[in-house]
């Protein structure tokens, strides 16, 4: 198991990691398997998504944002809609792996959404299983 390290620069963003999942891939030669990644916190999900048109995350964004506003809640750090947006997208993703690259949609990457930001060294862990 080891990690992937993202850092954040605004409150909440979501982070295409898709490269870097795919330079982890090919450094490491998999070729056929799974890969399961989990983020290391608790404002700060995971998620595949489009990641051809940019304005899909700012819309996903705005959305968590109205389903989830800044109220007042009983947690003392103030972020409890950071915790409850992540307990919407999740921690963790399964991809598949086939012949050496990360089987996706045309159209779909890998997203670190951040919460809670901005942040330094924000792990994402992950573990293959498969073929080398």
């Amino acid at each position: 198991m080891d990690y992937i390290v993202v850092d954040s620069g605004k409150r909440c963003e979501m982070i295409d990691i898709t490269d870097k999942i795919e330079e982890v891939i090919e450094k490491n030669g998999w070729i056929d398997g799974i890969l399961v990644l989990n983020s290391m916190h608790t404002t700060g999900g995971l998620t595949v998504n489009e990641s051809y048109d940019p304005d899909v995350q700012v819309d996903l964004l705005n959305a968590l944002e109205a389903m989830v506003p800044k109220i007042h809640y009983r947690h003392m750090e103030g972020n409890s809609d950071s915790h409850l947006k992540t307990a919407i997208t999740g921690t963790d993703i399964t991809l598949i792996i086939h012949g050496g690259k990360l089987v996706l949609g045309r159209w779909q990457g890998v997203y670190f959404c951040e919460f809670d930001g901005p942040r330094r060294n924000r792990k994402v862990t992950y573990k293959y299983v498969g073929q080398k």
